[in-house]
């Protein structure tokens, strides 16, 4: 019991539940979205006001192909949104996080172990290996 317990409050199950609490409200929000503000928009433009309505018939089966479209404007609205709110920048953030710092010029590598030495050293003192003054 105890193995669960420790389980059950490690910060990934934790971040999980919460993760899909919020994707699950945010995908409420974005189907009102498209249900209450695109779909009359797109309506407007096109004439038909819900999606949801449009269906045929074979042999007696209704195709609702209208949820379909509804489903599928739903997806591509949170995709979008997802990438431009949350991927682009995280996106951003790595890429600058990852440039490589300034090069100091007081300080060069060593050729065995590659870790920052002063230039004028003839050791490395990481290694210990020998190295001939002046080259990097």
């Amino acid at each position: 019991m105890q193995g669960f317990k420790q389980f059950l409050l490690r910060g990934n199950v934790i971040d999980l539940a919460v993760a899909v609490v919020v994707g699950a409200a945010f995908g409420t929000v974005v189907s009102a979205f498209v249900k209450d503000l695109l779909t009359p928009l797109i309506a407007a433009i096109g004439g038909q006001p819900d999606f949801s309505g449009l269906y045929f018939t074979v042999n007696n089966s209704k195709f609702l192909y209208g949820d379909f479209i509804n489903a599928v404007l739903s997806f591509v609205i949170i995709s979008a949104v997802v990438y431009f709110l949350v991927v682009l920048p995280m996106n951003t953030l790595i890429a600058r996080a990852r440039k490589a710092p300034p090069v100091d010029p007081m300080t060069r590598r060593c050729p065995e172990c590659l870790s920052e030495i002063p230039i004028g050293a003839r050791r490395c003192a990481y290694c210990t290996s020998e190295i001939q003054p002046g080259l990097a």
